[in-house]
């Protein structure tokens, strides 16, 4: 580990000389790139010097301590300077150890949300419409922008399904382990025995693919234009601006009527079209690195069942790794910070744990 944080220390040093070259100050692409690169190098050079420090404290107490002149009050202090700095040798080394677990290349993307309703007909798109609510309140509490790529609304207020895009730094980190199955449970407003009805709603988080990324061979896609239909809308059945794109070698299909402009719909519709091809090809990825490991709390599985949100106890569940939380209101309104990094800490003990 030693030598791999000394050519870490080395590259931060030569990155952080090559940005004072006037070449590089005017190259924005190649500052950018190296700023990028040594925002994450920063915390791993700081731990490992941190480490360092601790490793020349400990060395320093012990040769102290082998000092047979020493009085008893400076023998004292040397045997707690010794017991400091043994505990902070172990605190940074299982510190750095986190630090240079594999980063997950996509943590810094912009994310594409989408959001189907499942079994439970209305109530189903009514939770759908409650955490895109709570999605879009969490990402107002980090200064991301949301915009919807695409919406199939319900009579009811509800959504059948909707996309949508939270762009800021680091988006991705935050809403990954959202993927899989959420289920509610309530009393519908219509239920007049007062019964709890259950619910689903299917979540796919995908990072937003830029155009090199993913190349698609335009002779790859069907395009249709049809009318746009659904509840409300003004120009709803008036021209054909609604698309619907095939890619043929995948059968991935995308659909976007939410812009008046068939060329807007047509541009979002490609973005989530290359954000699904990326996505798929991630997970290959991930389950080929992933082997035996059990949590398994950010394949992205989206056939499992991974929340529960009970109504009438207040209360949310994360299957994954057996969290409750009773605090379902400030939940859904956006309060997520407290479920996302204990999915995030538990992530990172079970990658210490089985060394990926």
């Amino acid at each position: 580990m030693t030598d791999k944080l000394a050519q870490v220390e080395k590259r931060y040093e030569e990155i952080n000389a090559l940005l004072c070259e006037p070449d590089v100050v005017s190259d924005i692409q190649l500052y950018k790139k190296y700023m990028q690169e040594i925002k994450h190098l920063t915390p791993v050079v700081e731990k490992f010097r941190e480490h360092k420090k601790a490793l020349s404290d400990l060395a320093g107490a012990k040769e102290m301590l082998e000092d047979s002149s020493l009085d008893a009050e400076l023998r004292e202090m040397a045997q707690e300077e010794l017991e400091q700095a043994k505990a902070a040798v172990d605190t940074t080394e299982q510190e750095l150890k986190i630090l240079l677990l594999p980063r997950d290349p996509n943590d810094d993307r912009n994310v594409i949300v989408e959001i189907r309703g499942g079994a439970g007909g209305d109530e189903a798109s009514l939770f759908a419409n409650s955490l895109y609510r709570m999605y879009s309140m969490y990402a107002a509490t980090k200064n991301w922008k949301s915009e919807i790529l695409s919406a199939n609304e319900t009579e009811v207020g509800g959504f059948k399904e909707i996309s949508f895009m939270i762009s800021g730094e680091g988006a991705f980190s935050r809403f990954k382990f959202e993927s899989g199955v959420h289920r509610v449970q309530r009393v519908p407003e219509t239920e007049s025995q007062g019964r709890i009805h259950t619910s689903t709603v299917t979540v796919a988080v995908l990072p937003e693919a830029e155009e090199v990324d993913v190349e698609i061979n335009p002779a790859d896609l069907q395009v249709d234009t049809f009318r746009s239909s659904g509840a409300g809308g003004q120009h709803i059945n008036k021209t054909e601006s609604a698309i619907r794109i095939t890619h043929i070698p995948t059968g991935t299909v995308v659909e976007c009527q939410d812009e008046r402009s068939q060329h807007k719909n047509r541009d979002k519709a490609m973005k989530i079209l290359r954000s699904r091809i990326l996505e798929a090809e991630r997970e290959k990825q991930a389950s080929e690195i992933a082997g035996e490991r059990k949590l398994q709390v950010g394949t992205g599985d989206r056939s499992e069942r991974i929340r529960t949100y009970n109504y009438p106890q207040g209360r949310m569940t994360d299957h994954r790794i057996g969290l409750t939380l009773y605090k379902l209101e400030a939940i859904l309104n956006g309060s997520l910070d407290e479920l996302v990094d204990a999915l995030i800490s538990a992530d990172t003990a079970e990658k210490l744990k089985s060394g990926t």
